[in-house]
């Protein structure tokens, strides 16, 4: 860093040579002396480097000095719901699915013998239908997906149709099932129902003989029934500690793809991710208390998180890596988890007994949740970023349902 020193030391030894007729030891000697270069460290630690000079204040830039400029703020997640309604006479039954919030944000409730609707929009309620005592009670609730026809399980192992608008009985399916039927879920046109009798069927709502499939493979009730996003796979979970993965793109679309069997309990949670296809979350009953994640292309678990309570309901975030559960014995609570990594966002616990059913708003930023007597509203995903438009009527013909 001395560029008199650094030249010295270069040519000292070429000058020596060509100048020692010229000068003596002595002479040489003095001049290093005089020249301060009697030195053979170049880049010597010696005292602090002096402070750097601030080119710009502190103040310059309105930009935290501490944060990326593209970071998102911390998401403000409430404690306490935002608006509770009362839900007499809901059936306390793990087995059961009596909660759905669809597409025209309705939400249906069973409550004993009777769907009722609650208008997320107005918060108006009225009453679809209420059945006869020999029929009921209700088991089982499922928007289509244009928002306007809901099916309807029942004790006596029928399901209705129901035509939410004009409050109209539309057909029943008969001969699915030897009892109740808990779980359903939509494919499009395509109603699939499982039973207290261990079976799954496919049922096209648009033809007279509408049992097009049958699937066998749980040995007790099925209480977890969920289509992917693609429709190509179905996955269902029974009381028998069995989760199953269906393919109907298959040679044989009624052999199960997989048959999971790490579950040590009853397996009702279910939920398919948005963001990363053939992943799937599934929860299991109070021997279990855990939440495992699968690769179903491959029947592989990803991973497995012991929650330390009873997995009633999942669902993820549609707009972050978020996966949300509600639990029974023994908090009662709804967890916010972040994904992969598993880390706890936050508790909620706004309810005094196990929070059997949950469903999610179609922007998908509000989450309902169903216990004992009570319905809770809780903000828990944040605002939307996108909402994503209404799929087409399934029911385009519904005049030739029959």
């Amino acid at each position: 860093m001395d560029f008199d020193f650094a030249h010295y030391m270069l040519t000292q030894g070429r000058k020596g040579k060509e100048n020692s007729s010229r000068y003596g030891k002595d002479y040489r000697k003095q001049l290093a002396e005089a020249m301060n270069m009697n030195r053979t460290r170049i880049l010597a630690f010696k005292n602090k480097p002096p402070p750097p000079v601030e080119l710009f204040p502190s103040n310059f830039s309105s930009l935290p000095q501490d944060k990326p400029a593209n970071s998102k703020p911390q998401r403000h997640i409430p404690q306490t719901p935002e608006t509770t309604l009362d839900a007499p006479h809901l059936i306390d039954d793990y087995y059961l699915n009596l909660l759905d919030w669809g597409s025209s944000n309705v939400i249906a409730i069973a409550l004993a013998d009777t769907v009722y609707l609650w208008d997320a929009t107005d918060h108006s309620t009225s009453e679809a239908v209420t059945f006869e005592v020999e029929m009921g009670p209700v088991t089982s609730v499922s928007w289509a997906v244009d928002g306007s026809h809901i099916a309807v399980g029942l004790d006596n192992s029928e399901v209705q149709l129901w035509d939410s608008t004009t409050k109209q009985y539309l057909r029943t399916l008969r001969g699915c099932h030897r009892s109740r039927v808990g779980s359903l879920a939509w494919n499009n046109h395509i109603l699939t129902t499982g039973g207290m009798d261990g079976r799954i069927v496919n049922n096209d709502v648009r033809i007279r003989s509408h049992i097009v499939n049958t699937y066998r493979g749980h040995e007790r009730e099925v209480c977890g029934l969920k289509w992917s996003a693609s429709g190509q796979q179905l996955a269902s979970g029974g009381n028998d500690n069995l989760l199953h993965i269906w393919d109907n793109r298959s040679v044989a679309p009624t052999q199960w793809l997989h048959r999971l069997e790490d579950h040590t309990a009853v397996v009702k949670a279910l939920a398919w991710c948005p963001f990363q296809r053939n992943l799937l979350a599934s929860g299991g009953g109070g021997n279990d208390r855990g939440i495992k994640f699968w690769n179903t292309h491959t029947g592989a678990c990803l991973n497995s998180v012991d929650t330390g309570s009873q997995v009633c309901a999942l669902l993820w975030n549609m707009n972050e890596r978020e996966l949300l559960s509600s639990h029974g014995f023994t908090r009662n609570q709804l967890t916010l988890w972040k994904y992969p990594s598993m880390v706890r966002i936050a508790e909620l616990t706004g309810h005094t007994s196990r929070v059997l059913h949950m469903a999610q708003s179609p922007n998908g930023c509000t989450v309902a949740s169903a216990a004992g007597e009570r319905l809770n509203f809780w903000n828990v995903f944040g605002d939307p970023e996108e909402v994503k438009p209404a799929p087409k009527e399934p029911f385009a013909h519904v005049n030739r349902i029959r």
